[in-house]
């Protein structure tokens, strides 16, 4: 039986840090997993600072930190292998994502491949949106193909991180899509509060609808879009944070707005009659008053695994996409994603 060793880094859109994972797999009949050791890094203020900013820097600033986001990377790693002894032969990274327009034929995750091997001294397999995006699909979400392999079981798989998405089987398609903002809007208006995060979502459980808000966030062409479809950064800015910002003196009611939201999108985006087990992972899970709303009009019997699972479960599908990688199997599928074909992306770089 074939195990591979494996480190997968995802670092989300809320800047919170790094999440690294080493990850064992191996392969029977099915797939299993073990998630040997995981741990977040947080930013140093540096780095927040750079990673927000960047969008408005120029060509060159931008060519720079992708060097310097590679190399930051690359010491997390091998600091990581020497601290938990762990012998890993690849590493998968998702990159930061610093651009994501599908529609322009464009997508950017910082962190140079070649400077994560440099310093860590192992292979890399990284860039597993700009393949897709090329052959005219979403280069997200990417997570599902991970989902249909890692966790059978389950009958939808909920992740709440930045954005909200979903998978699930139909018809013997796995399909899957953005659903909503989630984290990124409520951290958002938790910081008009004075937290960083809304813990428990007791901030929102203190609040009321507002009935005008949660009609303009309804009303939002992208939720009238079929799937396949994505949510970026620039998106969610443009589109979405202006409706809410004029309520930025009743933080805690546009939390209960965004929670009923969320909520509500998530129910609309569970099959009609096709009752099962739904698996929420994600920060979010933790938000124990958003997983009560959604419980209550979506009708299914939910599951939160342990808190490992439920935080580091992206870097561990990051590094399983990064074994599918090595081994020349298919990593992302068309029916997720609405590209060409099912393909194997990802670029690898050998060991330095």
């Amino acid at each position: 039986m074939n195990k591979f060793k494996v480190i997968g880094l995802m670092s989300g859109t809320s800047l919170d840090g790094t999440d690294l994972a080493a990850c064992e797999f191996t392969q029977d009949h099915q797939w299993h997993f073990h998630i040997c050791h995981a741990r977040t890094v947080p930013y140093p203020e540096k780095w927040r600072v750079a990673l927000s900013s960047v969008h408005d820097g120029s060509a060159l600033q931008l060519a720079q930190l992708h060097k310097e986001y590679g190399h930051y990377l690359g010491r997390l790693v091998k600091d990581f292998m020497a601290e938990t002894g762990f012998g890993a032969e690849l590493v998968a990274s998702h990159g930061h994502t610093i651009f994501h327009q599908p529609q322009s034929g464009l997508t950017f995750q910082l962190g140079e491949g070649s400077a994560i091997a440099a310093e860590c001294g192992i292979a890399v397999a990284c860039d597993f949106r700009s393949a897709d995006v090329a052959m005219g699909g979403q280069g997200a979400p990417l997570v599902p193909a991970g989902d249909r392999l890692l966790f059978p079981g389950y009958d939808y798989c909920l992740n709440l991180g930045g954005f909200a998405n979903i998978s699930y089987e139909s018809e013997g398609r796995r399909i899957a899509h953005d659903i909503s903002p989630c984290n990124m809007a409520l951290n958002a208006f938790s910081a008009f509060s004075g937290f960083p995060y809304d813990e428990n979502g007791e901030i929102a459980r203190s609040g009321a609808i507002i009935d005008e808000l949660s009609d303009a966030f309804n009303d939002l062409e992208f939720y009238r879009l079929l799937p396949p479809k994505s949510l970026g950064r620039e998106w969610f800015h443009q589109h979405f944070l202006p409706l809410a910002d004029i309520y930025r003196n009743r933080p805690a009611d546009v939390l209960r707005t965004l929670c009923e939201h969320i909520a509500t999108q998530v129910s609309l985006a569970i099959l009609p009659g096709k009752q099962g087990k739904l698996l929420i992972t994600g920060g979010g899970a933790h938000n124990t008053f958003l997983v009560r709303r959604i419980e209550h009009l979506c009708n299914q019997q939910l599951i939160v695994p342990d808190a490992i699972l439920v935080d580091f479960k992206e870097a561990l599908i990051f590094a399983f996409l990064g074994v599918l990688r090595l081994t020349g199997q298919v990593n992302v599928l068309c029916s997720v994603t609405g590209s060409a074909k099912d393909h194997t992306a990802g670029a690898l770089y050998l060991s330095c």
